[in-house]
């Protein structure tokens, strides 16, 4: 592979536990119950706001009043607080390492709001790696749309792809891309990749190389 493209959240760092904590100072705040690290993992892959959305869902009803207050208790706690408990996978630095040696460029796809992915990539010491880095308020759509995807292959240089994921999300947008894809399973609770073939699920990241060159 020429280009690897890959998810952030869930993919190459677990930032569910951060994510957690601000969906529970919003729902504490409209006087609602908590959830739990896997409640949230089961409703990542949509962005910030379909989080919001499945959470308030989840826990009462919601309206568009309801949704817009909630959000912005959520994201006011979450811009201060990304990277508190958030941590790359076991094993990413050094599979991107082997990756980079063997020429491969790394990119981001991102439903992340760019204002957010930056400075998390930096807490996370991935500042300067990935190029391009494209995110989830760049372009006029996002995934499962294939475009945000493509672009980051385009920028990236174009030639042989593929794209690293670990939700549904990811594994559509690739399929409308047509591009090959891999997901992390990293964590129990996540989503279920029932759509995924077994040899597209890696539970390691020291998987990761050789299952890109097989593909």
């Amino acid at each position: 592979m020429r280009t690897v493209v890959f998810d952030l959240d869930g993919t190459l760092a677990d930032t569910a536990p951060d994510l957690t904590d601000a969906v529970n100072v919003m729902l504490r705040a409209l006087g609602r119950r908590a959830l739990t690290v896997g409640d949230v993992r089961a409703m990542l892959g949509d962005g910030l706001g379909m989080l919001t959305r499945r959470a308030l869902g989840m826990t009462g009803p919601i309206s568009e009043a309801i949704f817009d207050e909630g959000f912005a208790l959520f994201v006011a706690h979450y811009e201060v607080h990304f990277a508190d408990r958030s941590r790359p996978w076991p094993g990413v630095d050094r599979a991107l390492s082997i990756l980079e040696a063997d020429g491969v460029r790394l990119a981001i796809c991102t439903n992340k709001l760019e204002y957010l992915t930056h400075p998390f990539l930096a807490a996370m010491g991935w500042e300067g790696r990935f190029a391009p880095v494209i995110c989830g308020d760049m372009l006029p759509v996002r995934k499962p749309d294939p475009a945000p995807l493509l672009e980051a292959i385009r920028q990236a240089g174009g030639g042989s792809a593929a794209f690293v994921g670990d939700t549904k999300v990811d594994l559509m947008t690739a399929r409308a891309a047509g591009v090959p894809c891999l997901l992390m399973n990293m964590e129990e609770g996540g989503q279920a990749l029932a759509d995924a073939a077994p040899a597209q699920v890696l539970k390691a990241f020291s998987d990761l190389p050789d299952a890109l060159a097989a593909l």
